[in-house]
């Protein structure tokens, strides 16, 4: 796929060189525990994604000598977009044997990695981000993946915190979709134009099961969100009825970011394992 092109006026003022190449300066310095996944073997980088006519980039790896098309994951990141902690992720997955996509999804509002303060890319760049918007760039996502190696038959989706709750709003959306992982995704919130629906309103909707990774010591999140996402998951869809939440007791919010203080190990390697066997338990 051609490489990023700072001067495309279809991309906005988005600059940064390297999609994943480094880590936003909202969470800079990184911690001593931060993870990182060699690219042995794996086929790594930027690629752009059509969009109609707006070119997407997006972090992907794979497997660099695959045999046969790929099972999918579509990795979502937080508010700060595809920066290293995201495409170290998406690495992870491709040692599994998967096409690991993570789509960056707030170009067209603002590079979110340049942001220094987290309230300030909040008001000028995440909250000007439509749902709409989001879904059919997953959608895109999806049909380049179909075209580049990936088999969309086997498709799942994770996503962390601004992305825990896009996966639940995907599962309500892409009926190809087998499986999904919400790390921290927020439950509830205000309606309006550009969050019309939100993962609590979506249950009877779902296509896709999902599993739900929550800490219990979750500042943003109350337990009884979680709690009353639980009791709707069982009057909602079939899948939504075979979905199911974890909550991990005295645990924070973004428990699964190595880079940042709220990482917790133990909870973060549990999820993780949870995470790959949900996905193969349901065929991805």
């Amino acid at each position: 796929m051609p490489a990023f092109d700072a001067k495309d006026p279809s991309r906005r003022d988005f600059v940064r060189a390297t999609v994943g190449g480094s880590f936003a300066a909202a969470v800079m310095p990184v911690t001593a525990e931060t993870i990182k996944t060699d690219a042995k073997d794996l086929l790594v980088g930027e690629v752009t994604i059509p969009v109609g006519k707006f070119q997407m980039p997006a972090y992907r790896a794979a497997p660099a000598n695959a045999r046969g098309k790929l099972p999918v994951v579509l990795v979502i990141s937080e508010i700060f977009g595809v920066h290293e902690h995201i495409a170290d992720v998406a690495r992870r997955f491709a040692k599994q044997g998967y096409l690991a996509i993570a789509p960056e999804l707030f170009v067209r509002q603002g590079d979110a990695g340049e942001y220094g303060e987290i309230t300030k890319l909040i008001a000028e760049v995440i909250s000007k981000v439509p749902d709409a918007q989001v879904l059919g760039d997953l959608d895109a996502t999806v049909a380049w993946a179909d075209a580049n190696g990936g088999d969309t038959k086997r498709l799942a989706i994770t996503g962390f915190c601004w992305g825990g709750r896009i996966t639940w709003l995907y599962a309500a959306h892409q009926p190809q979709l087998k499986a999904a992982v919400a790390w921290y995704g927020k439950l509830r919130g205000e309606r309006h134009s550009i969050y019309p629906r939100h993962p609590l309103d979506l249950t009877a909707d779902l296509k896709a099961p999902v599993l739900g990774l929550y800490g219990g010591a979750d500042a943003g999140i109350p337990n009884e969100d979680v709690a009353s996402m639980q009791e709707a998951l069982k009057a909602g869809s079939v899948a939504a009825r075979a979905s199911e939440i974890v909550l991990y007791p005295d645990t924070p919010h973004a428990f699964n970011a190595d880079y940042r203080p709220s990482y917790r190990e133990k909870e973060a390697k549990d999820g993780w394992v949870r995470c790959l066997a949900w996905f193969k338990s349901h065929g991805v």
